[in-house]
């Protein structure tokens, strides 16, 4: 019985590693806008509350880049408080960028951006296994690197929108509910990971296959870094 126990909270703790192996696979670093969302956006007149909200929930629970991010952030959050600061910097960041990309019609090369999103993600991972101290002696303030790299992942949702010609009347409403839908889908997407961060760090495997977790973020980083850039070099 106690085998048979031990292996179930082994299987927990390398979900995470599972997900994260999951999204290196080259397929789904394609994840961008499908074409039924993409008819909509681009042929829609006015304000669609409803469907711009479905649509940013559906970006974020399907962004993976933003969520390895935020579970690199979290994973070693124990207090609920401190959870609620640094996500709530996260969504400040893109927030602010999202809008102000939208709004001003700032155009950023896709490509550039994403990797730098996927540069986020290495710098959590190695934040989290005390890389800096480690080589260089000193902490960098990680509520700023939140909030600097949130700005980041927000410039990364409005190029994903300003890809596509859309109606302006309405915009600014339309903008609000996918930035409140993008909130719903982080909120969604979070819960069901501290949910198994928390039955995780009840067991020993937890600081086991911690180090091994967070080297897998920043591998699946990498991976993203380094296809983004050859996505740039090759197509812009």
């Amino acid at each position: 019985m106690i085998r048979n126990h031990n292996k179930y909270f082994k299987l927990i703790s390398l979900t995470l590693m599972a997900l994260i192996a999951v999204f290196i696979s080259p397929s789904l670093f394609a994840h961008g806008v499908d074409d039924a969302t993409e008819r909509f956006i681009t042929t829609n007149l006015g304000i669609a509350f409803i469907p711009y909200l479905y649509i940013g929930a559906k970006h974020m629970i399907t962004g993976y880049d933003h969520i390895l991010f935020l579970n690199g952030v979290i994973f070693f959050l124990y207090r609920g408080k401190d959870v609620i600061i640094y996500v709530s910097l996260f969504t400040l960041g893109h927030s602010i960028t999202l809008f102000l990309g939208v709004g001003a019609m700032l155009h950023v090369n896709p490509y550039l951006i994403d990797a730098i999103i996927g540069f986020s993600i290495i710098y959590k991972g190695f934040d989290n296994l005390n890389g800096f101290k480690r080589l260089w002696g000193f902490q960098p303030n990680t509520k700023i690197a939140v909030l600097v790299f949130g700005l980041f992942h927000g410039f990364g949702l409005a190029t994903k929108l300003l890809q596509f010609e859309f109606d302006q009347q309405g915009m600014l409403v339309n903008l609000l509910a996918f930035n409140i839908g993008v909130e719903i889908g982080q909120f969604l997407a979070l819960i069901l990971v501290l949910i198994m961060l928390h039955i995780w760090r009840r067991h020993e495997s937890f600081l086991r296959f911690s180090a091994a977790t967070n080297t897998a973020l920043m591998a699946a980083g990498f991976l993203f870094v380094m296809y983004q850039l050859t996505g740039y070099y090759t197509v812009s």
